[in-house]
């Protein structure tokens, strides 16, 4: 495993694998809140915000204003964002569906 893979190990997969298993907003929220500090909390949500607002196609100045990002923050996440493993565009694919879906009606899922 190269040193760029070596944050994939059993830990991790074990952590994602009982944040897949969470099936509501309030049971996230609570195994976050215990896992996270208010720090961790509120840096990964600003991430979130920044990420959906590069989305959106804001200029860094305007998502730094919005979200208090520095806009090298910005920058690393857009890194991730265009170059990443893929994970925040498929969380960004996921959370247009569930839009389109609360917009139409079917949440029958």
């Amino acid at each position: 495993m190269s040193a760029i893979e070596a944050w994939r190990d059993e830990a991790t997969a074990e952590l994602f694998g009982a944040v897949v298993r969470l099936e509501t907003v309030d049971e996230a929220s609570a195994f976050f809140r215990d896992l996270c500090t208010l720090g961790e909390l509120h840096d990964m949500a600003q991430r979130w915000a920044v990420v959906r607002l590069l989305d959106q196609g804001l200029h860094y100045a305007e998502i730094s204003h919005r979200t208090g990002a520095s806009t090298a923050t910005i920058t690393r996440i857009a890194q991730w964002l265009h170059h990443g493993e893929g994970g925040y565009l498929r969380a960004l694919e996921r959370l247009r569906a569930a839009n389109a879906d609360s917009t139409t009606g079917d949440n029958a899922r």
